[in-house]
């Protein structure tokens, strides 16, 4: 009586299949039945070729119509069991650097998001020239993985405070030494597997290297070059040369007396140049724009475009180039870590900032003051990541938070979402105890759910984040474009 269209006659008419009847088990089947089965069926196309002309029509009108709906704007079909919870997937540890107090320096995916790698080295008081440390690294699709074996271990005679998997290369990783030297290895070979490194030359850093990236080659595809970031003030870019040896290629230097004059830094010296440079993140709508974090507390928009000559800088086998050409309105300490948003359009050109002052800074690259400033830890915040998959979501790792069982000090990750909130963050996970910072961390850009933090326990934790972190939802772009408008106004 009450249904959407008329009454629908429906007779069958054949089928394709033919009669049959069971005769036997499967695997006992006789030649005859065999024969049956695969008989060609025989399909009158004459009244398939009518049936479709009459129904034309009538299915184009209805795709027309669903075509201009608009019931499904933003929703996305979703294939996987919804996870409510975070979960620690694995704890992961090597033993012998957690014998030397090492710390967890840096954490990187490589590029296929099956493994893990991290570095071993140390971010507080100690002997940091002298001291030996590690890379591991974890396959965590592997069966009968180890969380305390890991399933390659490279001996480093500095420590090592910084690492990057090749993006597409997956057994290639990069790492920046204390020294300031930069070495490129091939975890496929167990060896010896040394393959490009800067040696100490006059081109080196002098202050340890706590960044480095790959940047695509515009010159050679398929091809990338390392960047590397020292607070000895130098942006160094090295291409591999055939003789296992990393030249450098261009080079960048920050210098207090080339800061945008807005925001000179008056506490610098004539005599002392170099403006200290601890983090970077590329802008991911253009190329050749990036933002630096520095030890005075300013970020730095940047360009590699930049052609003007940085004072007084010699001794390098090429012209270092003063990149800075706008500064944003600092933390109340050096910046540790930024982080550009990976979502194209340009009318946002958002990036994160944190540091010592436990903030974290929402800016926009067309305006000096932050859109929005968190306090989000009574003391130092180390790394600020944006998500991969979500506009309105990032993770930050901070060295201090207080247990809710005990009260106790942890190190803390914080899971941030300004769809719920923009002054608190959605969920902190209590990673290291005893007032342990957490100083790195990384989404999984292949998982999505995944997200690895290294603490100073020498632990690195694998977190599985739940489908409210991982899943966009609709409109979430133009949610951030009012928020940032809502902030300005």
């Amino acid at each position: 009586k009450s249904c959407q269209t008329g009454t629908i006659s429906t007779a069958e008419a054949a089928v394709q299949s033919q009669t049959s009847r069971d005769a036997s088990v499967q695997t006992d089947q006789s030649k005859d039945a065999v024969q049956d089965f695969q008989q060609e069926v025989q399909v009158d196309y004459t009244s398939l070729l009518s049936f479709l002309q009459r129904v034309e029509d009538a299915v184009i009108k209805e795709l027309n119509k669903n075509w201009r709906s608009r019931a499904f704007d933003g929703f996305e079909v979703n294939w996987t069991d919804q996870n409510e919870t975070v979960l620690c997937l694995h704890t992961l540890s090597y033993p012998e650097a957690q014998d030397q107090n090492l710390q967890v320096t840096s954490v990187s995916w490589n590029a296929t998001g099956s493994v893990v790698a991290c570095s071993y080295g140390r971010l507080d008081a100690g002997n940091w020239s002298t001291e030996k440390s590690y890379v591991c690294t974890w396959n965590l699709d592997r069966r009968g993985l180890n969380p305390q074996r890991p399933d390659l271990v490279v001996d480093v005679p500095s420590s090592v405070m910084s690492l990057a998997f090749h993006p597409s290369q997956p057994s290639l990783i990069a790492g920046g030494l204390f020294s300031g030297e930069l070495v490129v290895w091939d975890t496929s070979r167990t060896e010896d597997p040394v393959i490009w490194r800067t040696g100490m030359t006059d081109d080196t850093h002098t202050d340890p290297v706590y960044q480095v990236n790959w940047l695509p080659d515009a010159k050679h595809r398929n091809h990338c070059r390392l960047l590397s970031v020292s607070t000895d003030g130098k942006i160094l870019v090295w291409r591999e040369e055939r003789d296992g040896r990393l030249a450098l290629a261009e080079g960048f230097a920050v210098v207090a007396q080339q800061m945008p004059r807005s925001t000179q830094l008056k506490k610098f010296a004539w005599g002392e140049a170099a403006v200290g440079v601890t983090s970077l993140s590329f802008s991911h709508f253009d190329p050749r724009v990036f933002v630096v974090g520095a030890e005075s507390g300013h970020s730095l928009k940047c360009s590699t475009a930049a052609e003007t000559l940085a004072l007084h800088w010699t001794g390098s086998s090429v012209p270092l180039r003063a990149p800075a050409d706008f500064a944003f309105s600092p933390h109340g300490g050096p910046v540790y870590s930024v982080s550009c948003s990976p979502f194209h359009r340009q009318v946002l050109n958002l990036f994160l900032s944190c540091g010592t002052d436990g903030q974290v800074h929402l800016h926009s690259m067309l305006q000096p003051h932050p859109l929005l400033s968190l306090q989000l830890s009574k003391k130092y915040l180390f790394c600020v990541r944006w998500s991969p998959v979500r506009p309105l979501v990032f993770a930050a790792a901070s060295g201090e938070g207080n247990c809710y069982k005990c009260f106790c000090s942890t190190g803390e990750v914080h899971l941030f979402d300004f769809e719920r909130s923009s002054q608190k963050p959605a969920l902190s996970i209590q990673q290291a105890a005893d007032e342990r910072p957490v100083y790195c961390l990384e989404f999984n850009v292949r998982q999505t759910r995944l997200l690895a933090a290294g603490d100073a326990t020498g632990t690195v934790k694998v977190w599985q984040l739940s489908s409210d972190f991982t899943e966009q939802g609709p409109r979430e772009m133009n949610h951030l474009e009012q928020l940032a408008s809502e902030i300005t106004d």
